[in-house]
């Protein structure tokens, strides 16, 4: 499952390169959720003891998708696929 969430990642970063300009709130919301998709890769599906828990990347991932659907279609897809993958993992 791992590899398929990175090839959607990479999948959504090359949609991206392609996609003109994206508004600041987006663009912030976006690197949030990389970042806690990448730190969940990095440790694997449990939390280090301390660390707030990336519970919810999923629903986060859908609401994004949410948001891009009429500006930038091609990334809305990438996010839906992106949100089913991490809802299969349970995160």
């Amino acid at each position: 499952m791992d590899t398929q969430l990175k090839a959607s990642l990479k999948n959504l970063h090359a949609n991206l390169a392609d996609a003109g300009p994206i508004d600041e709130e987006l663009q912030d919301l976006l690197r949030q959720l990389n970042g806690d998709i990448n730190a969940l890769l990095e440790r694997g599906q449990e939390p280090a003891p301390g660390e707030s828990t990336t519970y919810g990347l999923a629903e986060r991932s859908q609401e994004l998708s949410a948001k891009f659907a009429v500006k930038h279609p091609k990334l809305e897809s990438g996010l839906r696929e992106l949100g089913t993958i991490l809802s299969n993992m349970g995160i």
